[in-house]
């Protein structure tokens, strides 16, 4: 039920976003006459810049990893780890519903940690992601409120902003004390009394996925984590920076963070399959603020601004794919691990040793 209910929400993403951004009969003939005016002898210097980024993006949000699984006794070399991380970070792309989530927690049952216990490396990693681009989000968009900015803005920053601190707060009182919130948070669903021994399963799933969250006491690796992400998202920011300037738009330092955190946080909701339609609202959402008319289909600016979140959006995509096709190319990832991952889920006893 909550597979369909996560579907049926990813299928009303897709067509939401796909209705807010499909181009009518003007967009169209902007997009073309866009990208016939684009000479690709002075684009290129913009391109080079934006796939080296990329290059650093996907390195940093891969090795970064490491951090998270240290204080569970694991550490993966650094060639594995980047083959893993680049076959999850494209099935998170590709699939609906983020379960792509569940790929690189699977694919690191072999190397001695469950999957249930990376898991919750990955909820920490998401919850300080979102934090760090809810805090960039909030930033911008508090530096630009006014009586004429739009009345979305602020209640978004604050909701993102109190979202991810709750969700860290949460994350903090369930280290501190594991059993009393999995407790807490069972009772709360009733499950204990209409099916115990769901309850008990999912009990123990939880708080073995609470051993993930080690990282919050390992002063030095979660500095370290901290350190990495922020290299990510500013190189992600610089990314969304050098492209607009590939399409001529005046998009400063702050409206290219703001842009990046918004389509960041945008993607954290039920996402549409391959985040069609999804990523490029987001983005031209955000260009909007600091571009009149960046949104505003017939806008004169408009032709620009979607030539520039398609192109944005598309290269993404290929990379992502490309590096997911290389890492499935390496020995370390094949397809049957992805389909049989359940046969490699350690034993408890052989799990590492706090």
């Amino acid at each position: 039920m909550k597979l369909a209910l996560n579907l049926g929400l990813s299928l009303g993403m897709l067509a939401l976003c796909a209705w807010l951004v499909w181009p009518d009969a003007t967009t169209r003939q902007q997009l073309s006459a866009t990208f016939q005016a684009l000479e690709f002898a002075k684009f290129a210097p913009y391109l080079a810049a934006y796939i080296g980024l990329l290059v650093i993006v996907q390195l940093t949000r891969s090795l970064r990893w490491n951090f998270l699984l240290a204080p569970l006794g694991v550490r993966v070399p650094s060639g594995p780890l980047l083959a893993i991380s680049s076959v999850g970070f494209m099935a998170i792309l590709a699939l609906p519903a983020r379960l792509g989530e569940f790929v690189r927690p699977g694919l690191l049952r072999k190397r001695g940690v469950s999957a249930t216990a990376a898991l919750g490396t990955v909820a920490v990693e998401r919850i300080i992601d979102g934090l760090l681009v809810s805090l960039f989000v909030f930033g911008a968009f508090f530096a630009l409120r006014g009586p004429d900015s739009p009345g979305w803005m602020m209640p978004t920053a604050y909701a993102a902003l109190g979202i991810f601190a709750l969700a860290m707060v949460f994350l903090i009182g369930a280290l501190k004390w594991p059993e009393k919130s999995v407790g807490f948070w069972l009772k709360l669903s009733l499950l204990p009394r209409l099916a115990p021994r769901i309850a008990n399963a999912i009990e123990r799933k939880l708080l073995e996925m609470i051993r993930g969250f080690e990282v919050m006491r390992d002063t030095k690796n979660l500095a370290s984590f901290v350190a990495w992400s922020l290299v990510y998202w500013i190189c992600n920011g610089l990314g969304v920076y050098v492209l607009a300037r590939g399409f001529g738009l005046e998009l400063g330092l702050v409206g290219t963070f703001a842009t990046m955190g918004l389509v960041a946080v945008g993607i954290t909701l039920p996402n549409s399959p391959g985040l069609v339609g999804q990523f490029q609202w987001f983005t031209l959402l955000g260009l909007s603020l600091y571009i009149p008319g960046a949104a505003t289909k017939g806008s004169a600016i408009y032709g620009t601004t979607f030539a520039m979140a398609n192109v944005h959006y598309g290269l993404q995509v290929v990379w992502y794919v490309l590096c997911g096709a290389l890492g499935l190319a390496t020995p370390w990832v094949s397809f049957h691990d992805i389909i049989d991952v359940r046969r490699s889920e350690p034993k408890t006893g052989d799990l590492p040793a706090k």
